[in-house]
């Protein structure tokens, strides 16, 4: 299994951790340090090794920072977080803070005294991040003060060792492009940014890159590295030799100079030393990485990683691929649905069960490599929790008559998938059937959407919410993220949400994915990736527009939907997309699969 369900949070750990901490703190002379959740890579993943946030105070949400000072300590964390944390952490010690309503730079400058210093770990904050960090301490007439070596990591006897995970190449018929044309075409952005080279911190643009792909962090193929990208010339790579084996390094030799971790900071003052212009994403790279280059002589020009976009529009290799990974992926969910609808009438079925039971099926593929994310498998009340996870202390049976909502991603070397369906648990209400619709007629508003180019997310934002408003309801978070090619199953720039303001283009892969959660009760959630298409005539109109096509393919539970809801235009795309799963996905299932399969697709 690809999943652990296991526990390892203990909220007793905070005190002894955090008073071993801040002894540590007075031999430095510091008064208070920031314990950021991300590595140095700010991915959505950290490796053990990396965890210490979790390690010192318990929570192990995905975003969240502590900060310890010598008399008081808070943890903050935004709202999906706020039950979480107050269930892992010693709120006794850490005082959690809500990360967007009071902001941490905000926080402590309400709280720093005059004269102190407040440490922190400059390859584990951004430049944007260091810079609102300093702006307060200025502020509280403190000082923020970069350490060498982590204090935390000082006093976590037991701390993993870094990962080692081995190195792949990635096959250019599925890359659709040779990692030395990128090399060429991306290195031509950085020269039109008039820099001498771009400095990449972000492991998923430097696996694009070079056609690679790792194992240092769970669900998420990547090798943790850095890299320098010149304008001209042979990019340099800083990743554990260990990671390689002899065909792997001879491959990336063909195309980069191989280098050693520790090789990346004296790399950049080298290059500060030589005068040079160094582009850094201020919201990616270290605050350290800036100041070797200008503290050696050089200037520093911040932009935005030139991989990104790029990444994010998908080569006729990667659409093809991900149309193949999800008809793989869409004959192993008809499988498990058909064995749910049995399995719950035969007895009762708890939430790691379905979890392992849905891995199973992928696995059976033969081509599974890993699953995207932890899936979420929510029974009733559970459901209304949107980022719940499962453990073995929190698993529930399924209980009767109600909604389960089960969240789960695939990766395989063609594609990675991201599905979510809703379904129905003996009889329902009407309350859930209406809210269920709702949300189906928010799914359906974007996946029927054109849009000229130009046109970003947030422009689109809400016609995923709209039926939702009418009624005095909403979800609170993003409709849709971008999703990667065998990488990053939560990829940027692009998005569906009120803060995506980057222009979708074709090729770009999105989620779809509105819902609704009544606390206490029930949650919803629907959720295909859409290929962005077009742009495309209609009959009539004047200009080409962009569109969507649903690369997922599922049933969608019809014993949900009220169609006294749903107006003709929406029943016709429920039917056209139910008979599209049943042409593309029967021939792949057994008899018994399409036989339940034929059912669940049938008209409304």
């Amino acid at each position: 299994m690809f999943q652990t369900f296991d526990s390892m949070i203990d909220p007793s750990v905070g005190s002894a951790r955090c008073a071993a901490l801040r002894q540590d703190l007075v031999r430095r002379k510091l008064d208070g340090f920031l314990i950021p959740r991300g590595d140095a890579h700010q991915g959505e993943y950290v490796p053990p090794s990396d965890a210490r946030l979790e390690w010192l105070t318990g929570f192990a949400g995905s975003a969240g920072i502590a900060v310890v000072l010598a008399d008081e300590a808070a943890i903050f964390v935004d709202g999906r977080y706020t039950i979480q944390v107050r269930e892992q952490v010693d709120t006794a010690v850490f005082t959690p803070m809500h990360l967007i309503e009071t902001p941490p730079a905000d926080w402590l400058e309400a709280t720093l005294k005059p004269g102190a210093r407040l440490g922190y770990d400059p390859m584990l904050h951004t430049i944007s991040g260091a810079r609102r960090f300093k702006a307060a301490c200025v502020a509280a007439g403190a000082e923020l003060v970069a350490v060498a070596e982590n204090p935390v990591d000082a006093v976590w006897s037991d701390r993993p060792a870094p990962p080692l995970g081995p190195v792949a190449a990635h096959p250019e018929a599925l890359a659709g492009e040779a990692a030395s044309d990128k090399i060429a075409r991306m290195g031509a952005k950085v020269g039109e940014a008039r820099a001498d080279a771009f400095v990449l911190t972000q492991p998923d643009s430097i696996a694009w890159l070079l056609n690679i792909r790792g194992s240092d962090v769970s669900h998420t193929p990547l090798p943790l590295s850095f890299a320098i990208l010149p304008a001209t010339g042979r990019p340099r790579l800083f990743i554990d030799g260990r990671k390689l084996s002899n065909s792997v390094r001879d491959h990336l030799s063909g195309l980069a100079e191989v280098e050693e971790p520790a090789g990346l900071v004296p790399a950049l003052t080298e290059m500060g030393a030589a005068g040079a212009t160094v582009m850094l994403d201020p919201d990616w790279a270290g605050d350290a990485l800036a100041t070797a280059v200008i503290e050696a002589g050089g200037s520093i020009k911040e932009g935005a990683d030139p991989i990104t976009r790029a990444k994010a529009v998908k080569s006729e290799a990667e659409v093809a691929g991900a149309r193949a990974a999800h008809l793989r992926d869409g004959a192993a969910y008809a499988r498990f649905l058909a064995w749910f609808d049995r399995a719950i009438l035969e007895g009762p079925l708890d939430e790691i069960g379905v979890a392992e039971k849905l891995e199973a099926f992928r696995a059976e593929t033969g081509v599974l490599k890993e699953i995207s994310f932890d899936s979420i498998s929510a029974a009733g009340p559970n459901a209304a929790i949107c980022h719940y996870r499962v453990d073995r202390q929190s698993n529930q049976v399924i209980p009767p008559d109600s909604l389960f909502l089960i969240d789960s991603g695939a990766q395989y070397e063609d594609g990675t998938t991201d599905i979510t369906r809703t379904l129905a648990v003996g009889s329902v209400s009407k309350e859930m059937k209406r809210h269920f619709t709702l949300v189906l007629k928010g799914h359906i508003a974007i996946a029927t959407a054109r849009f000229p180019r130009g046109t970003s997310g947030a422009q689109i934002d809400a016609l995923a919410r709209i039926d939702l408003w009418k009624a005095g309801l909403d979800f609170d978070h993003g409709t849709g993220h971008g999703v990667g090619s065998y990488l990053s199953v939560h990829e940027g720039p692009q998005r569906i949400a009120k803060t995506g303001h980057v222009a979708l283009e074709a090729g770009m892969i999105v989620s779809n994915e509105p819902g609704y959660y009544k606390a206490g009760s029930h949650g919803i959630r629907i959720e295909n990736l859409e290929l962005v298409t077009g742009p495309g005539d209609i009959e009539g109109g004047e200009r080409a527009m962009l569109g969507f096509e649903a690369l997922t393919l599922a049933p969608i539970d019809r014993r949900l939907i009220d169609t006294q809801m749903l107006g003709p235009d929406e029943q016709a795309w429920v039917d056209r997309y139910h008979a599209r799963v049943l042409a593309e996905i029967g021939p792949l299932v057994d008899a018994e699969t399409k036989a339940w399969l034929e059912k669940a697709t049938s008209p409304l």
